[in-house]
């Protein structure tokens, strides 16, 4: 069994940790994010280590407690350095662009997608000549680049017999036989 909670975080250089009425605040060069502890979990930082606790053995307890130590090592990860999800667009006349924080996509439809991101979050899209476009989207926040790039992806789900859609790069996608003759 996975003992995720228990392990320690240690801070990395020019990370501020704040805890208010079980409210722990990220503060580093990126950014600021805050989540709120609840269950009974403790939080305690000692000479640059965070260690979260929790009051007993029981199953709801233990759940939360690898949650929250996962939330804060995602929180500090992502003021230090932040996060990126790449995504690649495959297939015959899909195309993106941006104009500051509108996502402008064109997947096929008889009219162009068009989102407006969070302003936490930066876009960039990538089109070279012969090669499919690319939508980089990067944040501090884990959750949010993973939910906008969900949605992006959503849109249009790469297909199992020609690998169409809009994919994660790197991403493996299982391809199906056709009909057999």
């Amino acid at each position: 069994m996975s003992r995720i909670g228990k392990s320690p975080i240690t801070l990395p250089q020019g990370v501020e940790v704040k805890v208010n009425d079980n409210v722990v605040t990220v503060k580093g060069k990126l950014g600021e994010l805050s989540q709120k502890l609840t269950s009974g979990i403790t939080f305690k930082l000692e000479d640059g280590v965070i260690t979260l606790t929790r009051p007993s053995e029981s199953k709801e307890h233990k759940a939360a407690h690898g949650l929250y130590r996962a939330l804060i090592n995602n929180m500090i990860e992502g003021v230090a350095k932040g996060f990126t999800k790449e995504l690649e667009l495959v297939g015959v006349g899909y195309r993106a662009s941006n104009q500051g924080q509108v996502l402008d996509l064109a997947l096929g439809f008889s009219h162009n997608i068009v989102l407006e991101l969070a302003p936490e979050v930066k876009i960039e899209t990538v089109s070279e000549k012969g090669k499919n476009p690319i939508i980089k989207l990067s944040s501090h926040d884990k959750q949010l680049v993973g939910q906008i790039a969900a949605k992006i992806r959503s849109f249009r789900k790469p297909e199992p017999y020609k690998g169409k859609g809009v994919k994660f790069v790197g991403e493996v996608i299982r391809k199906k036989a056709g009909k057999s003759a």
